[in-house]
């Protein structure tokens, strides 16, 4: 097996081999020769490895955790590509949705107010500069203007990502991009929601919705999180027919909102109450008393208040009791501006008249010295602390109020569909397996359908129109829906077929949706956007469905349900075959990093400290689902990596200038050169597992240990006969080394693919990258050799450093001991270690336990005992 027929001399090796600058080196090279380029549709599915790569949200900046889990996905291309697979690995950018939206609010110091104008010849205010929040404090503009906005600053933060990406070493192909609110992804993902509609799995309805008051946008139940918040237990008194009723809330504002009070039906306490009514303290409003399986005796007192709306089990109750709404709070979280109906006396309606315009925690204030005054509240708030349910982005708590929105079925109210679903599941093949049951309890946890609709500016739009009646009201019922061919549309825009644009919101005319989709809804098509659904019938068919979408744990109820969700819609299968799970990224208390805790580290910086094969090799040492600490003050790892990455580099100089044989199998016949390559098989044969695994914490735990052996131990105890003057032995000990370089290059090329393609270019033409995969070379050697012979050499090692005389001190004798096998592999292999530990005369003798050194006498007296260790 001839491995350097295409070897340039060594002369291409530098003095001083360094790892700086080899990633800006390498890209170039790289892109210019199309090495990670998707090799085309020839050839149909067969012989593809296609990833699902996630889309970063270009909204500021990346932080380390990226750099971590693209890693991860970046090591199993690698070999995949290695592996002679036409690998297509597309990246997109996720830059739609809010992230963006607040960005562009706060960096140019704007926000959007549909009622404006366009202004062709508008400059924002700031570049960058802007910091407020507040509305007030930002210019008004049009929603075009600000769509134009969001435009230029995500292009822009695309492409420092990009920078990132290849500085990292990601080998994605840059010929594959997308954007998620490009031309395509919005037409592609119009589509598929024309195409839930026309098959009755898109719907709209008015119902409770969970609210951001600050966004101004409903919240889908994947996007909340809770949050633990200050709050206390009011015990207010309702008047009942037998006395007082007392119940405790911690939102005593929504009063004037409530409709019931709620008991379980075999409570003994409140059974003669039920069916029966009670008054409300402040509003005077008449309540019947209702029994529910949800209401929890031993909670308060046993017996609640349902307001419409305070939480999610107050809809559950609205809904299965046929309660009626009273609606208090408004879309911007203020109290609005008049009573419900059931508030008809003056006092109640003067009570209430004091919350209007107030927002709800001083709505809550003036309550609370409302009941204090009236005496219906007993003894003073209990303070606790709760989980309040956020909207994941949000700063304010969650407000339910009820809008229209649309929908898209998901197995919550469709027990076949959540079947098929976990069906889909079980056939996915998650790794970690562990990681399986998460998207199993999401979707046996689903309490209503995907609110697909948001009420914001920069995102795909909704692509329907209404019909409006006679008096100009739009009639929900009559969707007006564009032709295939028309997509992408914007219905605020554009006009719907058979009308025209004079009759835009005029009686019998049409009015277009002006809501969105949710972010996640055109996420969820990133197999369709990536790989040419509707677009490139021949690209579609050679990669769907995918092989492996990586992702993160927080976004199995996000992005992997609803993908998931999407393709069993749509195509009735899987849209991959295997998930990796990524763990999280922690600081050194365990706590993982967000922008939100303040904790994150951008990974420029990492990268430009420590190199990129250093940090990859930090990530490469972390199995999947499993989180990673990261200590930016002391850390480790990335240390190991750089060390390990200029090491390869120098032993790759030191073998390359030993001469330039053919390296080839057949000119390895001493038995330390077969051993190593024995064991060198063992090595191929276990990463190669590993990889096929996807457990790159593995590979890499297979081939570090080997390479340092070889390096510390094997180069020591050849190096001498590869300088010596038997042609036999030299070429056995130089092609061993060669042929074991080439091997640990491949092996290692996937974790350090900067350093391992510097090596690789002195010695061969082409990448490394798109090289083979090592096949075991299945030489006659037994590994065990080098293991007895690695532990003589440290033995001798030992014995000198203990001694503390130089290593290359000479030695007059030595003594090796062990037990009777590890004797007999040392003996065939003396030469080479006596010339290493510079032992001119060197026994043998059986021992119990491991392999020893002893009875070392140096050749100089250096030592006070008379040279004698």
């Amino acid at each position: 097996m001839t491995l350097a027929a295409d070897r340039p001399t060594s002369a291409a090796v530098p003095d001083k081999p360094a790892l700086e600058g080899l990633e800006t080196k390498w890209s170039a090279v790289w892109e210019q020769e199309g090495v990670h380029r998707f090799p085309g549709v020839e050839g149909g599915r067969e012989g593809v490895y296609s990833i699902d790569t996630p889309p970063p949200t270009a909204s500021g900046s990346l932080h380390i955790g990226h750099a971590f889990s693209y890693t991860h996905t970046d090591l199993i291309a690698r070999f995949q590509r290695m592996r002679g697979k036409r690998v297509f690995y597309p990246m997109g950018w996720d830059d739609n949705g809010l992230p963006t939206e607040r960005r562009v609010q706060n960096y140019y110091g704007v926000r959007c107010d549909p009622s404006l104008p366009y202004d062709p010849e508008f400059t924002p205010p700031a570049e960058g500069a802007a910091k407020s929040a507040k509305a007030a404090d930002q210019r008004p503009i049009s929603r075009r203007n600000f769509i134009e906005l969001c435009e230029r600053l995500t292009v822009d933060d695309e492409r420092k990502f990009e920078e990132v990406w290849r500085t990292l070493g990601l080998s994605v192909d840059w010929t594959q991009t997308y954007r998620t609110i490009g031309e395509d992804a919005r037409a592609i993902s119009q589509r598929a929601f024309l195409k839930n509609l026309e098959r009755g799995q898109a719907y709209q309805a008015e119902a409770p919705s969970l609210w951001d008051v600050t966004f101004r946008t409903a919240v889908a139940q994947a996007e909340l999180e809770d949050r633990d918040q200050p709050g206390a237990y009011h015990a207010i008194a309702f008047a009942g027919p037998d006395g007082d009723v007392v119940i405790e809330s911690t939102r005593p504002e929504l009063l004037p909102a409530c409709v019931a009070l709620v008991t379980h039906p075999e409570d003994a306490r409140y059974r003669d109450l039920v069916g029966r009514t009670v008054r409300s303290p402040l509003f005077g409003v008449e309540v019947p008393v209702v029994a529910h399986r949800l209401a929890q005796p031993d909670k308060g007192t046993g017996i609640a208040m349902i307001c419409t709306f305070g939480d999610l089990t107050d809809v559950t109750w609205w809904r299965e009791l046929d309660l009626p709404t009273r609606t208090v709070i408004g879309f911007d979280g203020r109290f609005i501006a008049e009573p419900p109906a059931a508030i008809d006396s003056d006092a109640g309606r003067a009570a209430y008249a004091q919350l209007a315009g107030k927002t709800v925690f001083s709505a809550r204030a003036a309550v609370v010295e409302q009941l204090r005054e009236s005496g219906a509240l007993q003894g003073e708030p209990k303070p606790i602390t709760h989980p309040v349910k956020f909207f994941e982005k949000g700063d304010r708590p969650l407000e339910i109020v009820s809008t229209r929105q649309w929908y898209l079925v998901n197995g919550a109210r469709d027990e076949a569909l959540r079947e098929r679903l976990l069906e889909r599941g079980r056939e996915l093949d998650f790794v970690p397996e562990f990681m399986r049951v998460r998207f199993e309890n999401w979707v046996t946890g689903l309490n209503g359908d995907w609110l697909v609709s948001r009420q914001r500016f920069f995102g795909v739009p909704l692509p329907v129109w209404y019909r409006l009646d006679d008096e100009g009201d739009p009639r929900y019922d009559a969707v007006l829906t564009p032709e295939a061919e028309a997509l992408p549309i914007d219905p605020s825009s554009d006009v719907p077929p058979g009308f025209t644009e004079e009759q835009r919101g005029k009686p019998g005319g049409f009015v277009g949706e002006v809501d969105v989709m949710d972010t996640w809804a055109t996420s969820s098509l990133t197999p369709q956007l990536a790989g040419g659904w509707l677009r490139d019938e021949r690209l579609w068919n050679a990669v769907f469905p995918f092989d492996l979408r990586p992702q993160g744990q927080d976004i199995i109820r996000t992005w992997l349900f609803s993908t998931l969700l999407r393709s069993e819609l749509e195509h009735g299968a899987l849209p991959w075959r295997t998930a990796t799970i990524s763990g999280f990224i922690v600081d050194p208390d365990r706590k993982k990093m967000s922008k939100s805790k303040g904790n994150v580290v951008t990974p420029a910086d990492i990268l430009a400290q420590h190199g990129s094969d250093a940090v990859r090799y930090w990530a490469a040492s972390s199995r999947l689902g499993t989180d990673a600490a990261l200590d930016v003050t002391n850390p480790t790892q990335m240390r190991k990596g750089r060390k390990l990455a200029i090491k390869v580099l120098n032993a790759a100089k030191f073998i390359l200038g030993l001469g330039d044989p053919t390296a080839e199998v057949g000119a390895v016949t001493e038995p330390l050169d077969l051993a190593m390559l024995a064991a060198l098989d063992v090595v191929i044969e276990q990463a190669t597992a590993a990889f096929e695994a996807d457990d790159h914490a593995r590979a890499l735990e297979a081939v570090e240990p080997f390479f340092w052996t070889f390096c510390d131990d094997h180069i020591e105890l050849v190096k001498d006969r590869a300088y010596g003057d038997d042609e036999a032995a030299r070429d056995s000990a130089i092609s061993a080394l060669r042929l074991a370089l080439d091997t640990l290059l491949k092996l290692l090329a996937p974790v350090l693919p900067f350093a391992t393609e510097e090596a690789w270019r002195w010695a061969h033409e082409g990448s490394v990258h798109v090289s083979a995969w090592p096949e075991p070379l299945r030489v006659d050697g037994d590994p065990a050799v080098l293991e007895a012979a690695s532990a003589a050499l440290i033995g001798i090692r030992r014995a000198k450093t203990d001694a503390k005389v130089s290593q290359r001190t000479p030695v007059a004798s030595a003594r090796i001991t062990g037990p009777e096998d590890a004797v007999s592999r040392l003996a065939l292999v003396a030469g080479d270690v006596g010339a290493a530990g510079r032992i001119s005369a060197l026994s043998f003798g059986d021992g119990s336990g491991s392999v020893a050194v002893t009875d070392v006498v140096f050749a100089s007296p250096d030592t006070e005992q008379g040279g004698r260790s």
